[in-house]
Formats: C-alpha cells, structure tokens, sequence
C-alpha cells in the first residue's frame, strides 16, 4: 500500500502520528513544508505517491489550504485531511471548499485521528478501483444480468445490418443501446442521426424526417435535406416510433422496404442507404390490435427486439452507474467529484426509479450542487428518496430480457428488503425466497442455487456495511466470517 504523507513544522505530531499508524500497519512518510511536498510529488511515481495526505494548516513556508488546491489540480481523487490549531469557521469552510476529506481540529484524540485516517485509506482504495473500472468502462455501464444480456445482444448484431427494434421505459437508456450498436457495426465511420418522432409537430416530421424542396411549403425558402439524407451511409436512430402519425408510417414502410423515398415537394425519387434503429416505451402489439400503429410496419421494424430493462430490474448497477454520474457531473460543474457513502447507496438501490437511468442522473446532480460535505450520506439525498412508513418494504418482481428470434432470458430482481436497508424479518422474506425460488425452478432455469445466493450474499454484505459505516473488519465480526472471506466475497460480487 502507498503510504500516508504527514505534512506539519510541529516534530512531536508528526512522531505521534507516525508511531501510531505503524502500529496499525499504515506506512508513512513525514515532511516539514508543503514546498518539500510539492516536490516529492513530482519526482513520485505511481506507486509513490501519497494514499493520503495529512497536512496541518499554517507552517512556516507555506500553508496547508494552499498545499491543498495545488494538490487537486493534479490529483483530485486523492483525500486530504487538514490539521489545525485554530478551530474557527474559516478554516473549516475553506477546507471543505477547497474539497478536504475531513477537518481535524488539534489538540485531537489520537485513536479518532487514526481511525479518521484509516476512513480516508479505505475511501481512496476505493476511489482507485472506481477510476479502473470507469476507465476501462464502455458507453454503457452494467454489471447485472439483465444488462449483460443487452451487451451480448449488441456483440451478436455487431457485423450486421439488421433493422432493430430497441424498448424499454423511457428514461432506461434506449438511445445509448443504439449509439452502441452503431459504434460496433460497419457503419461506425458513417453519421449517426437521432430523431424523437414525438417531440415534433406533426406537419414538420414529414419535412424533418424526408426533407423538402424549394416551394414545397410557405416558408420553403431552399432545399433541405431530411434526416434520411444526413444518415446516408450510417444510422437513423427512431426514437418513440409508436408516436409516429399514422400516414407518415406508410411513408416510412417505403423506405423500408425499398430505400426510396420523395422530398416534401419533390418529384425525383432518392435512394437511401441507411440503418434504421427504432425506440418505443409502448406496447407496440396493443397499439396494433387498437389500429394506431401498422402491422405490416411492425413487422418490418420488429426484426430484432432488444428490451432494456428498468433500473429497478438492475439495482446492483445503482453504485455503479452512481460514482459515474457523480464524477460526470462535478466535471460539468467544475468542482471536486464527491464520494458516496455505503448507506446511501443502499438508499438509492432500493429506490424504484419510476424515471430510470435518467432520474439517477439528475439526482447525483442534485447533490453534487446541495450536499454539504464532500462524503454523501442517506440524510443529503434528496426528499423523494426517503422512506414512507406507510409504504410496504421495496419487492420487485423478475423481469424479462428479450432478444426476438433468439429466446428470453428471465432476470431475476434483488431480494426484497425494506426502504432503509433491513432485512425483514419474521417469515416475510422466507415466504418471498420461496415465492421468488418456485418462480425461477417454473421458469426451466438451471442456475436458480447460484443465482438466489448470489442475490443473498450480495444483499447480506451490503446491509452489513452500511450498518458499520463501510467497515469491512466490524462487518465481518457482526456477519461472523473472517475479514478475508468478507474481502474476497465483495470481489466476487463486484461489490467494491
């Protein structure tokens, strides 16, 4: 492990602090100034650098807030604790604006100093193996079956051609699905033209969608080229196809089926060489069987069918998809990224996100703006997200992942637990395992053993640390397995 850099002029707090991490196996390395700590740091390599960085506030040479902006422009995921004497308001506002990890006043009690530290080693270990992970992240985040699913589907039409028919709720991420399949296909070199059939009036999607001539139309100035025309050689993304007026549906079908199509206007028919990708929240069959949607238009689209499930159908994503919209939301703001405690992600995972990915997205915006600290816990969330004792606790029932033509594969949600995180008790939970078992063995599945203890574990471990504020050793004492089998499991599981 990289070592703690203690910073401070005063000999005796830099001995006692050194004598006391030793002791917890925490090694260390002391300077006296902050310029001896800006040059060590670029002379450091990789591996050399600080895990984290203790540095007391006002030093001969130097102070610590400075020490502290210098550091974050060029390692802003590295937690720094500031050390003073004078505990006034300050200090401690410009601590945290300058985005310290914590504040500790002096005189300070030693074991809180060192538990405080190990807090910050623990949360910078994490950080890192979130870094990797984002770093080596697609356009598209997810880890649990449902999304696996998804991306297998995307690797199979990776070579093809093929008209794909994307659903889902709206706000679940259908128009990242087809972005994905462009960038894998032949055509990723050509344009990638995206178009909500629902949000324009109905009179301008016949123009946007084929275009017009010069006259067609009052205020037909020029000649202009529809989407159809820009997505030449790439990928028209349809986005809320179900929504399309039923006239243009026959338009649409022609083109389909021929590559042709005529401007508004226009006598001279065009050929278009393009990939058609359509999107709808709606059931397309009912809309069919109520004669607001083509058949035969349905059937063209309806080729290959890709379901992308619900955010609720996928929570082990919550923590995931979580520290990624954080970190994409302090760049837009130009802050330090903020960090999120296990307790509030067991908040947010038990959420049903009725607006999905996108509802996520907002809300880790939300708190990058209002939270006070930069560690999120339960409290700063927002108010929708918090519990109603008058609700039951949380269930969700299994999903299906489709791919038409190429068999469904169900997948199955989270075990039930309450709103803040506990466990039911009683034989609630047994009776919902037992309802949840019988559904999976009905289903033909053949994992349904590996699958339920998966989802328990993953659950067990997560209560367990967001009862001891994410200490692994006190989870693992309360769980009564060893503090390696609580490490490996949470790798397993993709926990971190």
């Amino acid at each position: 492990m990289k070592p703690i850099w203690i910073v401070d002029d005063d000999q005796s707090i830099r001995f006692v602090l050194e004598k006391a991490l030793l002791r917890e196996d925490l090694p260390t390395r002391s300077f006296t100034n902050p310029r001896e700590v800006l040059q060590a740091l670029e002379s450091a390599g990789e591996e050399e650098g600080p895990q984290v960085l203790v540095s007391d506030i006002r030093m001969p040479g130097g102070s610590g807030l400075d020490l502290l902006t210098k550091v974050k422009e060029k390692h802003p995921g590295l937690p720094v604790i500031i050390m003073t004497a004078f505990s006034d308001l300050d200090s401690a506002v410009s601590a945290f604006q300058g985005g310290a990890f914590e504040y500790l006043p002096k005189p300070f009690d030693l074991p809180k100093a060192v538990e405080l530290i190990r807090r910050a080693v623990e949360e910078s270990q994490r950080e890192e193996v979130a870094e990797e992970r984002m770093a080596a992240a697609p356009e598209m985040l997810g880890q649990a079956p449902a999304m696996q699913d998804v991306f297998r589907a995307i690797g199979r039409l990776s070579q093809s051609n093929v008209t794909v028919m994307i659903t889902g709720e709206s706000g679940s991420g259908k128009e990242l699905v087809a972005r994905a399949l462009h960038k894998h296909s032949p055509r990723a070199g050509g344009p990638f033209v995206a178009i909500n059939t629902a949000a324009i009036p109905k009179d301008l999607l016949e123009s946007e969608l084929f275009g017009h001539e010069r006259g067609a139309f009052t205020g037909a100035q020029t000649m202009r080229r529809g989407r159809f025309e820009q997505a030449d050689g790439g990928t028209l993304f349809l986005d809320e196809i179900g929504d399309m007026p039923f006239d243009l549906q026959t338009r649409l079908l022609r083109v389909l089926s021929d590559g042709h199509f005529y401007r508004v206007g226009g006598h001279n028919a065009v050929k278009s060489n393009v990939r058609v990708i359509a999107a709808t929240h709606q059931d397309l069959e009912q809309r069919v069987k109520e004669g607001a949607f083509r058949e035969d238009l349905f059937h063209r689209l309806n080729v290959i069918r890709l379901r992308l499930p619900a955010l609720r159908e996928r929570r082990e994503d919550v923590p995931m998809l979580t520290r990624h919209f954080l970190s994409q939301s302090a760049k837009q703001l130009g802050v330090e990224p903020k960090r999120i405690s296990d307790a509030a992600l067991v908040r947010l995972a038990n959420f049903g996100f009725p607006g999905n990915v996108r509802q996520l997205e907002n809300i880790c915006h939300w708190v990058t703006v209002m939270a006070p600290a930069q560690v999120i816990e339960a409290k700063d969330l927002p108010p929708e997200l918090e519990p109603v004792a008058a609700e039951p606790p949380l269930r969700t029932a299994p999903p299906i992942a489709t791919v038409a033509g190429e068999g469904a594969a169900e997948v199955p949600a989270t075990p039930a637990i309450d709103t803040v995180g506990a466990v039911k008790t009683g034989g609630e939970w047994e009776d919902g395992l037992e309802a949840e078992a019988l559904e999976l063995l009905v289903s033909g599945r053949h994992d349904v053993w590996d699958e339920l203890t998966r989802r328990f574990e993953s659950r067990l471990i997560l209560t367990a640390l967001a009862n001891t504020r994410g200490r692994r050793i006190e989870a693992a004492q309360k769980l009564g397995i060893g503090r390696n089998t609580i490490t490996r499991k949470i790798q397993e599981l993709g926990l971190e």
